[in-house]
């Protein structure tokens, strides 16, 4: 597998991070991963193919948004709030709100889990 690039925190653009929230579902994730948990990848539920979800998460990865962790062959994700609060006050923010407000995203969650032992 192949090693994920993370930018560093002063190499996160506006550019790239207004392109990155052009589309609901990467917003919807975003929304999901602002409660500061990480989460696997298994766990996250979109409306699209495997493939897509995994393009989606590149994306806001490439653009400095979440941080992808690798375990063995399970990959988590977690979003990057205090390098993007620094880079951009108050931006994650006003973008959480406003997608609250028109409910962007809403389609995006996580996936229950049972607890059977």
């Amino acid at each position: 597998m192949r090693r994920a690039h993370h930018p560093h925190a002063g190499e996160i653009t506006l550019i790239g991070v207004m392109s990155a929230l052009s589309d609901p579902i990467r917003v919807g994730l975003v929304r999901v991963l602002a409660d500061g948990q990480e989460r696997g990848w298994s766990e996250l539920r979109a409306p699209v193919a495997k493939s897509t979800l995994s393009h989606h998460l590149r994306v806001l990865r490439d653009a400095g948004l979440t941080r992808t962790r690798e375990e063995g062959t399970r990959c988590y994700v977690a979003l990057r709030r205090q390098d993007l609060q620094a880079r951009f006050p108050g931006l994650l923010d006003s973008v959480l709100a406003a997608a609250e407000t028109e409910d962007v995203g809403h389609q995006v969650g996580v996936r229950e889990t049972s607890l059977t032992t």
